[in-house]
């Protein structure tokens, strides 16, 4: 799974995704991530086959909704987004939520089935918690890939990043709004290391989850940003720079539903 993905989250303008998705590919993203929820699996898809670029290059990633989390309807939704997105397989499928329909067991029993088909190649959960991603693991009878949540300097998520380092868990993490939607250019930690590198607070951002291993996947919608935002691949943090980040003492969520579990 490459470090840099294209996020496609709010890209619901079918000509703008399409737009925004083929600008990516064309500056370097191989990562390209979306979700039934969005509803722009079409126009990603079809950004897809209007690229030059072999699919098996490629490495994309979408989402069952919380309300399609039961046996059936994962194995009825995976096949319509595949469908909408004109695949034969999809690179990583994720638990949008852990919400709705969810059941550890029936839930990741369709996503395993999927996978023994070859209509999937990885399984993935999203804004699980350190308790929901430790259940998900033990009852899952294929690995658990990666999980995806919400992580920027302003939400550092220290303790799913310690989980996922342990020895015995091989669990990916990959971080939505890694720029805490353009939140990042207000602080003064985030200034001062990306004025040192001649870089602007986001390309800082995504340095810093690289260095955390984490994967970023920022949604951008005009040419420049998408460009800036890929840029960032070539900021080197030292080790100075990280600790200035990482002493950034906030928790600020950006999407924080009431349905989340961690406000259960």
């Amino acid at each position: 799974m490459p470090m840099l993905g294209f996020g496609t989250y709010e890209l619901d303008d079918y000509d703008e995704c399409v737009e925004s998705v083929t600008t990516a590919i064309e500056t370097g993203y191989r990562h390209i991530d979306t979700a039934e929820g969005y509803d722009n699996e079409s126009a990603v898809g079809d950004a897809i086959a209007e690229s030059d670029v072999p699919r098996d290059d490629l490495f994309v990633a979408t989402k069952v909704s919380p309300d399609d989390l039961d046996y059936d309807k994962v194995l009825t939704s995976a096949e319509e987004s595949l469908e909408r997105l004109g695949l034969d397989y999809i690179d990583l499928l994720y638990v949008h939520w852990p919400t709705g329909e969810y059941d550890a067991e029936e839930t990741l029993e369709a996503f395993a089935e999927l996978r023994d088909e070859g209509l999937i190649r990885k399984i993935g959960v999203s804004n699980f918690t350190v308790d929901l991603l430790s259940e998900a693991i033990e009852v899952a009878e294929e690995p658990i890939f990666a999980n995806q949540v919400e992580m920027h300097p302003l939400l550092q998520q220290e303790e799913l990043r310690e989980f996922c380092d342990q020895d015995d868990i091989d669990v990916e993490l990959v971080a939505y709004s890694p720029i805490a939607r353009g939140d990042v250019a207000d602080i003064p930690e985030l200034r001062s290391v990306a004025e040192k590198h001649d870089a602007s607070e986001a390309q800082i951002s995504l340095a810093w989850c690289r260095e955390k291993g984490v994967t970023a996947i920022p949604k951008a919608t005009s040419s420049e940003h998408i460009q800036e935002n890929w840029r960032s691949l070539g900021v080197e943090l030292d080790d100075e720079d990280v600790a200035k980040i990482d002493s950034i003492d906030r928790e600020e969520r950006l999407i924080d539903p009431d349905r989340a579990p961690w406000n259960q």
